[in-house]
């Protein structure tokens, strides 16, 4: 008589995080005067969000890097600053992060900011050569200059029922200072993969463009 084992189960995939946070200042948001409080931080660095502090201290580390640190009070403030058509559309959704935990690899597959302005042109919220140039505007800001931005630009989003992954969009701003040529790349793949309005020839290339008889 042979005994089987049973092989153990795997573990759950753990939420981020990134997803963790965003998750818990959407329910912070559901007090209103808390929401006011947080959206005073649109724009600002961290030494001018006094009203946040009381509701973010204690869940960040105490010892941040300064861009991480601003990245998650600006996230807090763009989503208190939600437009009312993006915050009932969440509120019909269970999931407050919009996605459940994944695995890294699945992660990155999220909808960056590049993407989410491609679907604006997609659906025509923005024209495409002012998206585009506002893309590649962005991936030359310093982090100061793109954090005074977002604010117009989420808004201008969320109004044309465009969704933002917050989460994907923390840890973005949380690397942007220091892995800048990264992060903008990501954003103008997924803006160009994305897009379906498209008046460049994509068409494939054929043959070896090696090879001696090309030469």
């Amino acid at each position: 008589m042979t005994s089987t084992t049973t092989p153990p189960a795997a573990e759950p995939a753990k939420a981020r995080a990134s997803d963790a946070f965003v998750s818990y200042v959407l329910s912070l948001c559901a007090t209103k005067r808390v929401q006011a409080d947080l959206r005073t931080g649109l724009g600002q660095p961290v030494e001018r969000c006094n009203y946040l502090h009381r509701y973010l201290v204690r869940r960040l580390p105490e010892r941040q890097h300064r861009d991480a640190r601003r990245a998650h009070y600006a996230v807090a403030a763009l989503i208190a600053a939600r437009p009312r058509t993006a915050r009932d559309q969440a509120s019909q959704n269970t999931d407050t992060t919009g996605t459940p935990p994944q695995p890294a690899a699945e992660w990155y597959r999220r909808p960056n900011l590049g993407a989410a302005m491609a679907e604006a042109v997609n659906k025509g919220v923005i024209k495409p050569d002012s998206a585009e140039g506002d893309l590649h505007l962005f991936t030359r800001q310093s982090s100061d200059a793109l954090h005074q931005r977002l604010p117009a630009l989420a808004r201008h989003l969320q109004s044309g029922g465009i969704a933002l992954d917050w989460a994907v969009l923390l840890e973005d701003l949380a690397w942007w200072d220091r892995d800048r040529d990264r992060v903008a790349t990501r954003w103008l793949e997924s803006y160009f993969r994305t897009l379906t309005h498209d008046d460049t020839d994509t068409t494939p290339v054929t043959g070896d463009m090696t090879s001696e008889e090309n030469h």
